[in-house]
């Protein structure tokens, strides 16, 4: 079809050539990162206070992303394997995650709905780096260098893995990802989610920068405090979470090499102080936890 056909668009006008189609793109587009979208709600009997997720999210579909993200980590995952990096599943140390993470998992599903259906995995691998992370659709992994070089308690483990829950829990990645690409991609990616394009290859693309990723400053206290939170409810000790960020804080004062995660987990005492505000709020549900057990 040529473009000076005439074509009924999804508005219902018939129009001719592709400019209206492109400004309905844009229309879209600029309707997806206001109300024209539903943000994700924060569940009514939360004990900690958190914002909406963002509406920009869904400029990027979740299951593409997920299903980009289980590619990336099962790259990951072969090639540590390939150079004997990757720490047996029946190793004491990767049993303890698995345990930890068996744990915390049931506690997520209120927080986001899809991770009912996320296929969890927990990974160990050999490397002096202190760094962990969850992508989105539940792949998480942590290095044996934030384990040993802060001597980190199960407690302390279930506040790192809590906290990299939150992010994939909260939809971080597909937020930033959404924020990064916006500018760029325009009328361009519009016309993708009016169904003009392949919105799941663009997803696959970005797949490769779920890593080196920087959330921002409001999304980092944002899964602090749901971390703290989910990692309670599951009977760890939430003065954990402080203890934890004072080690980090503490690791970076003579040489900050091999530290990761801290390149895009920055520490800080008013992250410190904002967890030890929380804490009270959700030291009920420790201490329920504890009884139930």
């Amino acid at each position: 079809m040529s473009d000076s056909c005439a074509t009924t668009c999804w508005c219902g006008s018939a129009h001719a050539g592709a400019r209206h189609g492109l400004w309905q793109a844009r229309r879209a587009f600029l309707q997806l990162g206001g109300s024209a979208v539903a943000a994700a709600a924060v569940p009514a009997w939360a004990q900690v206070q958190v914002g909406e997720a963002s509406r920009l999210r869904h400029l990027v579909p979740a299951e593409d992303l997920e299903q980009a993200a289980n590619q990336q980590y099962a790259q990951l995952i072969q090639q540590a394997q390939s150079k004997g990096a990757l720490v047996a599943p029946n190793d004491p140390q990767t049993q303890r995650l698995h345990r930890i993470a068996k744990a915390l998992i049931p506690h997520t599903y209120a927080w986001n709905e899809r991770a009912r259906n996320w296929q969890w995995a927990v990974a160990l691998i050999r490397s002096d780096d202190v760094n962990a992370f969850c992508m989105p659709g539940g792949k998480i992994a942590f290095f044996t260098g934030i384990i040993q070089k802060l001597q980190l308690t199960d407690d302390e483990i279930a506040m790192v893995m809590g906290h990299e829950m939150a992010h994939a829990l909260r939809e971080h990645s597909r937020e930033q990802l959404a924020k990064n690409s916006a500018t760029s991609l325009g009328i361009s990616l519009g016309a993708q989610l009016l169904g003009l394009g392949d919105v799941g290859n663009y997803a696959a693309r970005l797949g490769g920068q779920l890593l080196s990723l920087r959330f921002s400053r409001n999304d980092e206290s944002d899964a602090d405090l749901v971390g703290l939170e989910i990692a309670a409810r599951a009977g760890y000790n939430p003065q954990a979470a402080v203890a934890l960020w004072e080690k980090m804080g503490n690791a970076t004062g003579n040489n900050a090499n091999g530290l990761s995660f801290l390149s895009t987990h920055p520490s800080g005492p008013e992250r410190i102080r904002e967890l030890q505000r929380n804490v009270p709020s959700v030291q009920g549900l420790y201490q329920a936890a504890r009884r139930s057990r």
